[in-house]
């Protein structure tokens, strides 16, 4: 059921009783303003989820609460549909002056002005999900995913991605360098998972150097050892001369003290969905957890998936 709170912002019967009903029925909650400080007030006190605004509301008033909208800093990048008679759209509007994310056109169609709610609802989130710099699916997309898996009942593995000794690289090359290699690490897991396991899988970024992808377990050894091997093919080229000859570079630890850290590479740990092992998303995250702290004490690029069915040990681990 939908939670929504929609603003409503239009001339007296400027939504029809059926649109409001289908509307109430599927579980968003409507505030009808007429006037535009009714609005303006309501947007800067308790501002809502989405604005449904009539074209010319209150003479200008329609750009003066688009404004409000756009400046309103309790809730960003709230969805603005703007209605309007199907003629405005012969003369080119300038959506400079209105900047909004959608239109519907009058008269109000209730299914269509439905969908159309729903649609800048999911493409906010898909927007406010994805991250910033790879612009990968984020936390909402990959918990939603595993639960997908779990629901399956198949047996997928979800495989947990980190870049080894990435903040004391981060530190000595740089936040421009390092977003570089995050994005590098992210084209690899992409481009080989749409080579060699493109059915079914899902890949995330859960931030910073972590990633997440799931595909079906029998594709988990070759994919991750097809990712380790291309890593290490480009790994290089991220990295100065000197600090390849001497195979580390010098950083401070988390005491800020000098420290020699072995050259980037990665872990992965690799969770394994089959046979209800598991229930829920955060039993999958936990175990991936435990598997993580161990791989990344090896040495140099590894993966390392778990083999069987309920606690981790090292006797039932297998590493590249």
């Amino acid at each position: 059921m939908n939670m929504s709170r929609l603003l409503v912002a239009g001339s007296p019967g400027f939504l029809p009783p059926a649109a409001r009903t289908l509307l109430e029925a599927k579980g968003y909650q409507l505030k009808v303003c007429e006037q535009l400080p009714e609005a303006v007030a309501l947007v800067l006190e308790d501002p809502p989820d989405l604005l449904l605004l009539e074209k010319g509301f209150v003479g200008d008033g329609d750009q003066r609460l688009i404004k409000a909208v756009s400046g309103c800093l309790q809730k960003g990048n709230i969805p603005i549909i703007l209605v309007l008679e199907l003629t405005e759209l012969e003369t080119e509007l300038d959506w400079g002056v209105y900047p909004v994310d959608d239109i519907v056109t009058l008269p109000l169609v209730p299914s269509l002005l439905l969908a159309r709610l729903q649609l800048a609802e999911a493409r906010m989130m898909r927007v406010f999900d994805n991250n910033p710099l790879s612009r990968l699916p984020g936390n909402t997309s990959i918990l939603r995913a595993m639960q997908r898996v779990l629901a399956s009942g198949n047996d997928y593995a979800v495989c947990y991605v980190d870049i080894d000794n990435f903040k004391p690289y981060n530190d000595r090359y740089g936040f421009s360098r390092g977003d570089e290699v995050i994005l590098m690490v992210a084209r690899i897991i992409v481009n080989v998972i749409e080579e060699k396991a493109r059915e079914g899988s899902f890949i995330g970024h859960v931030g910073g150097d972590d990633y997440v992808f799931i595909i079906k377990a029998e594709k988990a050894e070759e994919v991750c050892r097809q990712i380790i091997d291309n890593f290490n093919m480009v790994r290089n080229l991220f990295l100065n001369a000197e600090d390849i000859a001497a195979g580390a570079f010098v950083g401070l630890d988390r005491r800020g003290q000098e420290t020699r850290f072995p050259l980037l590479s990665i872990s992965i740990a690799v969770v394994t969905t089959g046979e209800g092992r598991y229930r829920h998303s955060g039993e999958i995250a936990a175990a991936a957890s435990q598997l993580k702290h161990y791989v990344k004490r090896l040495e140099g690029s590894n993966y390392l998936i778990e083999r069987r069915d309920s606690c981790v040990s090292g006797q039932e681990m297998s590493a590249a």
